[in-house]
């Protein structure tokens, strides 16, 4: 059987061309940071753009925002009045994520907050048609809760790394991994959205808002 990581890479080959402006940010990244695969790269960057072109979000909200890639991906497809709150808990990676989104001229479009999710997000208002989570896991169970009743109904939340490497299946001891599955099944049951959980990358849980309740 082919090794999953080529499959993915012939799969980003095979699909749109990289910006420029993502590629030298990918490259950067790469550098410059301790744990650059956080990013989320070129395949799953393209897959970003397509869901918030056809989401047109007005407003669309970002939890870990790292050096602004996924935050470009989201800002680039964005309607003419659209906005984006990213969220960004560590302020080593803000000088870069900052330079990307001012190179991108995307300033107008969006608004880099710093400081813990959860605080945070009791104070923005919402409502948003568009949320992606790319944070701390554990805390996947609580940013779902706070965002959950600041989303339109028919919005549409993503959530990253819901296969964590593989360890969702074949290692149970992994508490992230254990988290992740917990959460996944969470979702599942929840009558207030639909799932699916799509084997891209590291696995990216699409979650439609049915309704939202207080």
């Amino acid at each position: 059987m082919n090794d999953y990581r080529a499959i993915q890479d012939y799969c980003g080959a095979l699909s749109g061309e990289q910006h420029p402006l993502l590629a030298a940010l990918q490259r950067e990244t790469y550098l410059k940071t301790i744990y650059p695969q956080m990013l989320s790269g070129h395949l799953q960057g393209q897959v970003l753009q397509w869901i918030t072109a056809w989401v047109r979000p007005q407003r669309a909200l970002e939890i870990g925002t790292f050096t602004g890639y996924s935050a470009i991906c989201i800002g680039l497809q964005l309607p003419e009045d659209g906005h984006l709150d990213t969220l960004e808990a560590n302020p080593e990676y803000r000088h870069i994520s900052d330079k990307y989104i001012r190179e991108a001229g995307l300033e107008s479009r969006i608004t880099c907050h710093q400081g813990d999710a959860l605080t945070l997000l009791a104070d923005l208002p919402g409502p948003y048609d568009l949320a992606f989570l790319d944070a701390n896991k554990r805390e996947y169970p609580a940013y779902f809760e706070a965002i959950l009743p600041k989303m339109n109904p028919g919005g549409i939340i993503l959530a990253d790394n819901l296969l964590w490497s593989g360890k969702v299946i074949d290692d149970p001891g992994d508490p992230d991994a254990r988290i992740l599955r917990e959460f996944a099944l969470q979702v599942k049951n929840d009558h207030r959205v639909e799932s699916l959980l799509l084997p891209i990358r590291d696995g990216l849980l699409l979650i439609k808002v049915l309704k939202v309740e207080g």
